[in-house]
């Protein structure tokens, strides 16, 4: 039998392949098939490559990264290229590890040189005291810090010197040496002090002992400035303490002027040489700030006292500490003298003490003090003391009572304090006050012997009136006079309309605008306030006018719910006038719902006008026999202005309330 082997390869075989030897056949076979599997794998590889490439470049692409670039090698991928910052080569890592497995990228890139190191800000800080000098900072190494060192040991000789400085490698900046040296001179001259010391720029701060010495030391730094650096000087002077505290002022023929001045800071300065400007110092004025002021308020009271002098004309005015003397000139006259001086000791400040002192005149013996009080009252209310009390505690008894009887923003006080005044003089200062507020306008004068109060009135009682107040207080047998006239132009009485007027004003008020409430409701309109201020001057000039507010509504609704709205709407409108601070005893609230119309209930307009409040004069009840008993009006208030000759019915009674739209 053939070998099957043998007969298939002599079937399928070309003719070609006939002639090799069937040694060769299976290994030539196997060559073949390892042949075709290296093509697939290489195939197999280059897709791969290909398609991660691709991949991770979209990806970069996509990233914004352009500067990195992809190679592969069989499932490997290397990333090359120069990344800007170490950031933004992790970014290119991370990005193509999210296409591939990280295992597989290969991180060849590099990252671009950091710019060179700039070279650190050489710096010095002196600090000098009497203790020595410190220096902290960082400075080049080298001869550099042996010279700052060693010029300063110089300067300091035995005293101590604390050495922090740092050093680094680095080139000498340009006008560094320029700056130290200009650094090391200004700390000579300055025992106080601390320096600030860079390549272009040096910063002195400083104390020096006075004003003259900051302005030598400011000019000397300045001339030994080198060409091109920046100097920067805070050299201050410490204020001088001033003790006592003094100023004078003084006005005379020479004019107005500062023998001293003192202020503590420039604020006050200010108002104080503006005080003296207004009094009339010309030229430049000069106030040393310096430390010491006895209180907060010391300019209040120069300004006072400056502004004082001037009213006088003429004089001295001096200050120490919070001991104020005030010297007028013999050309002043005594009433404006006490005038002046009553008005300064009434606002000066409680720390002050004031001594004021009118020179006599040459021909005339020292002054000699007559009692006297005056109270004068303008026409306009206004209430001016002035005059004598004999303490404190008296003048604040007299001030708190006129402010309590004229008003605190009326009155205004220029009284003096002077011992030893009559006995009872504030009783009768009290009783003078008293009395005068009866009148207009006028005055009261108090003297030792007597009281005389002179004025005019609107009151045709007030003469009485005073005279009552006088006696009683002062008792019989003082002495008092009295020159009061009555002007019936003054009267309130007589200037007042009457009710019937009073009820006409009110009608035109209200048939100009209406009181307005808030649909089915008491509750009256934002805008009603206006018409109800109106309403309310009128009823102050007749308080006594017996007046109804009278309550309507249109004819929608129940007519139960209607009068119940109606009178409550007359009574939202009398609390509202009692808020007004109108005496109410003399009116009445009453509803009458729609019981009245004055138009048709059928439209809009008609209903619009039937919801009303109107007020009505009336007058007291008629006698019962005017009426039989039983009839219907019998007894009620008769109509004296407004709708007198109609037949208004009374109110029905009140029911349970209820909601309409009214």
């Amino acid at each position: 039998m053939r070998n099957p082997l043998r007969l298939l390869t002599e079937l399928r075989a070309p003719a070609s392949l006939t002639r090799i030897p069937v040694r060769l056949l299976a290994p030539l076979t196997f060559l073949v098939a390892a042949g075709l599997c290296s093509l697939g794998a290489v195939w197999a590889a280059a897709v791969i490559e290909s398609r991660s490439a691709e991949g991770i470049s979209a990806a970069l692409q996509g990233g914004g990264i352009e500067w990195a670039a992809v190679a592969t090698d069989g499932l490997q991928v290397t990333l090359t290229g120069t990344a800007p910052t170490e950031a933004a080569r992790f970014r290119a890592l991370s990005l193509a590890g999210g296409v591939v497995d990280s295992d597989r990228v290969i991180d060849a890139m590099e990252v671009a040189d950091a710019a060179a190191l700039k070279a650190p800000d050489f710096k010095i800080e002196v600090l000098r005291n009497d203790d020595g000098i410190s220096l902290i900072g960082l400075i080049p190494s080298g001869e550099v810090r042996e010279k700052v060192v060693g010029d300063l040991k110089e300067l300091i000789g035995s005293g101590t010197l604390t050495d922090m400085l740092e050093t680094a490698e680095h080139p000498v900046p340009a006008g560094w040496e320029e700056a130290v040296d200009f650094g090391v001179k200004a700390l000579r001259s300055l025992p106080r002090s601390k320096i600030s010391i860079s390549a272009n720029e040096v910063k002195v701060t400083a104390i020096s002992d006075s004003p003259a010495e900051k302005a030598r030391l400011e000019g000397e730094l300045n001339r030994k400035r080198p060409s091109g650096l920046k100097v920067v000087l805070d050299i201050s002077a410490p204020r001088p303490v001033i003790t006592p505290f003094t100023l004078r002022f003084l006005i005379d023929g020479d004019g107005a002027r500062f023998d001293a001045c003192s202020a503590e800071s420039e604020r006050a300065r200010d108002r104080i040489v503006a005080a003296a400007q207004a009094a009339g110092a010309e030229g430049q004025q000069t106030c040393t700030i310096g430390l010491g002021v006895p209180t907060t308020v010391w300019a209040d009271a120069v300004t006072m006292a400056i502004t004082a002098l001037k009213e006088l004309g003429a004089g001295s005015v001096t200050f120490s500490d919070a001991d104020i003397s005030l010297i007028a000139a013999e050309t002043v006259q005594q009433a404006d003298f006490d005038r002046v001086v009553g008005e300064l000791e009434s606002n000066l400040p409680e720390v002050f003490s004031l001594n004021a002192v009118l020179t006599p005149k040459a021909d005339q013996a020292a002054e000699t003090v007559v009692p006297e009080f005056i109270a004068t009252l303008s026409d306009k209310g206004m209430l001016d003391m002035r005059g004598r009390l004999g303490d404190e505690r008296s003048r604040d008894a007299v001030e708190s009572y006129a402010r309590a009887r004229f008003g605190t923003a009326s009155v205004h006080t220029a009284t003096r304090i002077t011992p030893d005044m009559p006995q009872g003089w504030p009783v009768r200062v009290l009783a003078a006050l008293e009395a005068l507020g009866e009148l207009a306008n006028g005055q009261a004068v108090v003297r030792e012997d007597s009281i005389e109060i002179r004025g005019v009135t609107g009151s045709p009682q007030a003469r009485d009136t005073v005279a009552r107040i006088l006696t009683s207080k002062l008792g019989e047998g003082q002495t008092y006079k009295l020159s009061v006239r009555y002007d019936e132009k003054l009267d309130p009485l007589l200037g007042l309309p009457t009710p019937e007027e009073c009820v006409a004003q009110i009608n035109t008020i209200l048939a100009k605008t209406k009181i307005s409430f808030e649909p089915g409701s008491a509750q009256l309109t934002r805008e009603s306030g206006d018409v109800l201020d109106r309403i309310a001057e009128v009823l102050k000039g007749c308080p006594d006018a017996p007046i109804e507010i009278g309550g309507h509504t249109d004819a929608q609704g129940r007519e139960e719910m209607n009068l119940a709205l109606s009178e409550d709407r007359a009574e939202a409108v009398l609390a509202a006038l009692m808020e007004r601070r109108i005496l109410t005893a003399s009116l009445t609230a009453t509803g009458y719902g729609e019981t009245v119309p004055v138009a048709d209930n059928d439209s809009e307009t008609g209903r619009e006008t039937n919801r009303r409040i109107e007020f009505r004069l009336v007058a007291p009840a008629v006698a019962a026999n005017t009426a039989t008993p039983g009839e219907a009006g019998a007894g009620e208030p008769v109509i004296e202005a407004q709708q007198a000759t109609e037949d208004t019915p009374r109110p029905k009674l009140r029911p349970d309330r209820g909601g309409t739209d009214n």
